[in-house]
């Protein structure tokens, strides 16, 4: 019997995975360990084992494309065999997830929850509204079968029965307010590709600049040639990612600083130590990262995550007891999110050597997905590039993070005297739907006072 391989799940955030290269052919022989193909996220790549001994049949997805996790992505079999009747074995029915997971009892599901009421003007159940979203469906022009035409979830399913099936990209081209085309899906199973969304549009040459009213071109002439990069691969991922941040949380901003005095002379203290302490390495991002741990247990609703209960829709907010700290890190594939687990536990000099490893490891591409989930607070430093302000995006499902600025001369009027004082800034973000200004304040507030005393506080 064919044995279909699917795209494994990478943890609670990761919805799809894009193949880079394929190792294997249609034809060659395998065995269970054997790798299919490299894929990769915007955490990390790894390899996906064939699963199974046997012959290659049938690759059903390209080199670069986007796949949802727990989707089909070859068949396996024995020679000659019909891959596609196979495949049709788990193909899922009309509005139904294919390889669904089995979903966990709700008594475990809501098990340290606080539930946040979320006000929805539009006429629609949350059961209904996610699952359109997740199709690409819009609801306006839907009738609802519920009391005051309300929409629900058997509404769009039955409008799901009115279209074909569509592939990832198609979905959030469709998201996007493509128009759905008339004629059926050119991809597997008769699904709707990007493709097909785009066929008769015919996009300007690479390297044109686009005429403007008057027939007058928008930049001069001499001015050389331009260039177009599709946003694809990694950084669409995140390009994504970045998006549904913006659009599913309500972020603020609170800027802030403090006295750096303390802070500067505690590292340069730390780098004339004895060597065998283990931390003459130790820079001023490890003394905040340390802080951070130290200050989020005092304001356990910034050290959370705000998720939805998916039999209800309902939003609700759950608050950890440790700090799993994730730390942006910039690598030439993008920027990467490792996680310090119970930061709040460790010492100076472990978080301090974490810190580093984990840096090395993302820039080295040797990081698994295991490294890069579960973190419930985020800090990201632009310091070092004299960045003075700046405003963080939100790390889905936290509902807070933490940009360190760099450190500055500032103007200070003590005894009536003025002098200039280092001080470092710090851009709090924060999710409005499930914190307030103030109670975010007050977190950033004692933040700034344990780093302005940190040689005192820390030790």
């Amino acid at each position: 019997m064919a044995h279909i391989a699917i795209m494994p799940r990478q943890g609670n955030t990761v919805e799809s995975c894009i193949i880079v290269d394929w190792k294997v052919q249609e034809g060659d022989r395998v065995a269970p360990d054997t790798p299919l193909c490299d894929v990769e996220t915007d955490k990390a790549t790894f390899e996906v084992p064939a699963g199974a001994e046997g012959t290659v049949l049938k690759l059903l997805s390209a080199r670069g494309d986007d796949v949802p996790v727990l989707k089909p992505i070859a068949v396996i079999g024995s020679p000659g065999e019909d891959w596609k009747a196979a495949l049709d074995k788990t193909a899922p029915g009309p509005g139904e997830e294919a390889l669904r997971l089995p979903e966990e009892p709700i008594h475990e599901a809501l098990s340290g929850f606080t539930p946040v009421q979320e006000g929805r003007p539009e006429a629609a159940s949350p059961r209904a509204r996610q699952k359109a979203e997740k199709e690409g469906l819009p609801l306006t022009g839907l009738t609802g079968s519920g009391p005051g035409g309300r929409i629900l979830e058997r509404d769009v399913e039955e409008a799901f029965k009115e279209r074909p099936r569509c592939t990832a990209a198609a979905r959030e081209a469709l998201r996007a307010g493509a128009v759905m085309p008339h004629a059926p899906g050119s991809g597997l199973a008769g699904r709707l590709t990007l493709g097909d969304l785009t066929a008769g549009v015919s996009p300007a040459p690479v390297g044109t600049i686009p005429s403007v009213p008057g027939g007058e071109e928008t930049g001069p002439e001499g001015e050389g040639k331009s260039a177009e990069t599709p946003v694809k691969g990694i950084r669409k991922i995140i390009s994504d990612r970045m998006l549904l941040s913006l659009r599913e949380n309500a972020p603020c901003t609170l800027h802030s600083s403090a006295s750096a005095v303390r802070l500067k002379e505690m590292r340069e203290r730390l780098k004339a130590a004895d060597a065998s302490l283990g931390l003459a390495n130790t820079s001023i991002n490890d003394l905040i990262l340390t802080a951070v741990s130290r200050i989020l247990p005092r304001f356990p609703y910034m050290n959370a995550h705000k998720i939805q209960d998916p039999r209800t829709g309902e939003t609700l907010v759950r608050t950890f007891e440790r700090v799993h700290l994730g730390v942006a890190v910039d690598t030439p594939r993008g920027l990467m999110v490792p996680v310090i687990r119970n930061a709040d536990l460790r010492s100076l000099r472990q978080i301090s050597a974490e810190a580093k490893w984990l840096a090395a490891a993302c820039n080295q591409g040797g990081i698994g997905p295991e490294a890069l989930s579960g973190s419930t607070f985020t800090v990201t430093n632009l310091g070092s590039l004299g960045i003075s302000s700046f405003t963080p995006i939100l790390n889905p499902p936290e509902v807070a993070i933490l940009g360190v600025c760099g450190i500055e001369l500032n103007p200070l009027s003590i005894g009536g005297d003025m002098r200039f004082e280092p001080t470092i800034g710090f851009s709090l973000t924060f999710n409005h739907q499930v914190v307030d200004g103030a109670p975010a304040a007050r977190f950033l507030k004692a933040l700034g006072e344990a780093v302005a005393d940190i040689d005192l506080w820390l030790l």
